[in-house]
């Protein structure tokens, strides 16, 4: 019991590290910080300009549809660079596995160039 509690005495050291600062770091930006008071702690700062318009905008759904694109991208090489480094060892089941992963992906990628997400107008 005693060892075990010494192998996980890093583990509790960082994790006391961490509440503290997490806890730290906020009271002391919040007690420390400058005070603003007024009606200019109000207003939008924007580069010392007065905004014009609204602050957000709408943006069209074709952005989004693009970054989660760009996201499952990133998926298929973050899954298929340790496939290509362990591919001897993984033997014929790596392989079917990997085959049917391309497969779904490839046909994937295709419903999506059907649909016309890749278009830009």
């Amino acid at each position: 019991m005693e060892q075990t509690l010494i192998d996980f005495l890093p583990i509790a050291v960082l994790l006391g590290v961490a509440l503290f600062f997490a806890l730290l770091l906020p009271i002391l930006s919040v007690n420390l910080g400058p005070k603003r008071l007024g009606s200019r702690a109000l207003a939008p700062y924007e580069s010392g300009m007065t905004p014009i318009g609204e602050a957000q905008r709408r943006l069209p759904i074709k952005f989004y549809r693009i970054a989660v694109l760009f996201i499952l991208f990133d998926v298929d090489i973050i899954l298929l660079v340790p496939w290509a480094v362990t591919f001897r060892d993984l033997g014929y089941f790596g392989l079917a596995a990997m085959l049917i992963f391309m497969v779904m992906f490839v046909v994937g990628d295709l419903w999506v160039w059907k649909k016309g997400v890749l278009e830009w107008e």
